[in-house]
C-alpha cells in the first residue's frame, strides 16, 4: 500500500482468526435457489449436481488444505484440516475467497452443464458461513446434521 496521510483508515479493519487446532468448516448455500431452479428437472437435476460438484473441485484445486467436501441440494461444505495456516486463518479472508470462487465458477461453468437453460438475472450467488469445530466427534455430528437435512430435502422437495 502506498504511504499516504489516509493510510490510517486501514486500522479500522477488524481481523478475526479461526481458532487454532480446530477444523475450519465453511458451508455455502445458494441464495434463493428455490426460485432459481424452477426450470431444473425434479427432484434432482443431474446437470445441476455435476455443476455444483465442478464448483467444489474448483475450490479444492485452490485450497489443498481441504480434507473433505460435502454437497447436497443447493449447498456445499468444505472442511480444512485443523493445522491449516491458509491466510493465517483469517475468517473473513477464507470465507470470502471460498464463496467467491464457488459463485464465480458456478456462473462460468453454467453453459458447460446446463447449455439448454439460459442464465438470466438475477445471477446465482451463494452466501457462506464459517465455523471452528474443535473435535472429530463434533465434525462427525456436523456432517450427520447435514446428512439429515439432505434426507429431509429429498423426502419433501
Amino acid at each position: 500500500m502506498a504511504k499516504s496521510a489516509y493510510e490510517y483508515v486501514k486500522y479500522f479493519e477488524e481481523t478475526t482468526t479461526c481458532l487454532y487446532n480446530t477444523y475450519i468448516v465453511i458451508r455455502l448455500d445458494g441464495k434463493c435457489f428455490s426460485n432459481f431452479t424452477k426450470k431444473f428437472t425434479k427432484p434432482n437435476d443431474i446437470r445441476g449436481i455435476h455443476l455444483m460438484n465442478d464448483c467444489a473441485k474448483a475450490v479444492m484445486k485452490e485450497f489443498t488444505d481441504i480434507i473433505l467436501a460435502y454437497g447436497q441440494s443447493d449447498e456445499y461444505s468444505f472442511i480444512f484440516h485443523p493445522h491449516t495456516t491458509v491466510y493465517n486463518r483469517k475468517r473473513d479472508k477464507i470465507l470470502s475467497i471460498v464463496t467467491s470462487i464457488f459463485s464465480s465458477h458456478f456462473v462460468f461453468a453454467w453453459n458447460q452443464f446446463l447449455y439448454d437453460l439460459k442464465l438470466e438475472h438475477p445471477l446465482p450467488s451463494f452466501d457462506g458461513r464459517i465455523m471452528s469445530i474443535p473435535t472429530l466427534r463434533n465434525l462427525r455430528d456436523y456432517l450427520s446434521w447435514r446428512q439429515v437435512d439432505c434426507h429431509i430435502n429429498n423426502l419433501y422437495n
